[in-house]
């Protein structure tokens, strides 16, 4: 599981509950090994580790990893990723950088993942990708054409390694009510409007809703469910 942000380690203390042990990877080994305190009587074993996912050396070490502790990698949740500031994501530069840690992020660790799970004959990955990977935006490009990528991505490896077993699924949340969140409201009405009118139900997503759809997709009581982009979004694209 990578970690990143509110949403990992509202899964990571799901998955927990759940009795699955635990990769906890993170860009920060201090923020993995802070999650994996906070849960660690919640898992029957947890390891944390720091991986740059832009980078495949990393990820890849990172599945290796997983491999000698566990021998195998019966699920992964890929998170981590990032979203810059509206008023800098048309500059080139920014457009380059989100491209390269969502996408191109998100590429390598399904490839790295796959391989414990093709060997095994089965596996499931989850992609975190978002509600504007679904519908476009005016205010981000490089986030939004990042997150469509991811949900292509989603969609093409889960046709791909159909009948190898591995299914692969995406969750796509819309704005999330975290602490920075929060915080960034709090200094601009006008974000709070904005945001707040994204969704039908007249409020963010708790990182736990997010944790808990991919815990789902995840798990074998989604046995069927592949190549799908779930939204967690209280009904923003289905507007």
């Amino acid at each position: 599981m990578i970690l990143g942000g509110e949403i990992g380690r509202a899964a990571a203390s799901l998955f927990a509950q759940e009795g699955a042990s635990l990769i906890l990877a993170d860009l920060s080994l201090e923020a993995a090994e802070a999650t994996a305190h906070a849960i660690s009587d919640q898992s029957q074993r947890i390891v944390s580790t720091q991986v740059d996912i832009t980078d495949i050396e990393s990820v890849d070490a990172m599945v290796d990893l997983c491999a000698r502790e566990f021998n195998r990698l019966d699920c992964a949740f890929n998170n981590a990723g990032i979203n810059l500031a509206a008023d800098v994501e048309w500059e080139l530069e920014a457009f380059d950088r989100s491209m390269t840690v969502n996408a191109n992020g998100t590429m390598y660790c399904m490839t790295a993942e796959s391989k414990l799970m093709l060997a095994a004959g089965k596996g499931s990955i989850v992609n975190n990708a978002s509600a504007n990977g679904i519908v476009g935006s005016t205010r981000q490009p490089g986030y939004s054409a990042s997150k469509h990528a991811v949900v292509g991505l989603t969609k093409t490896a889960a046709i791909r390694w159909a009948k190898l077993g591995i299914r692969v699924n995406a969750v796509c949340p819309s704005s999330v009510q975290t602490p920075m969140t929060e915080r960034s409201m709090a200094l601009s009405p006008e974000l709070r409007t904005h945001l707040m009118s994204m969704s039908p139900m007249g409020r963010l997503a708790t990182p736990d809703e997010v944790a808990e759809a991919a815990m789902w997709l995840c798990s074998d009581r989604a046995s069927f469910i592949n190549g799908v982009a779930l939204p967690v979004d209280g009904g923003f694209t289905a507007g």
